[in-house]
């Protein structure tokens, strides 16, 4: 089981960008689909959010490998990918997210500095 992700974040399209939007979207899901036939994740999740009034509208989430994640958010090609997206929706962002083991390996450091600093 995958203990690191990938959280891709993204808005709404910019206005007058809606069908780049739904074409760039759809490339994504492409290549995130040929990561994990290549076995360079090991799943990924789309997910679209309904309106609630914040910046957020919906997100990928890669599983996989910390390492194998590091030399995909640095390759060409998903800087590329990353470019096209900022270039049509809102508030494009990524981080590292913690999953499974080094979850709770996270936790567990912040529990301790918490007794540390109280």
């Amino acid at each position: 089981m995958a203990d690191s992700g990938l959280f891709v974040g993204f808005g709404f399209p910019v206005r007058g960008r809606e069908r780049q939007a739904i074409n760039v979207f759809n490339e994504t899901f492409e290549y995130y689909s040929r990561l994990q036939q290549d076995g360079e994740i090991e799943s990924f999740e789309p997910v679209l959010l309904e309106p609630h009034g914040g910046e957020l509208g919906g997100f990928f989430l890669l599983r996989g490998d910390k390492d194998k994640l590091a030399r995909i958010r640095t390759s060409e090609e998903f800087e590329r990918m990353t470019a096209r997206g900022e270039l049509i929706v809102e508030h494009l962002g990524v981080v590292s997210a913690f999953l499974g083991e080094r979850l709770m390996s996270q936790m567990s450091v912040f529990s301790q500095q918490v007794e540390e600093l109280t």
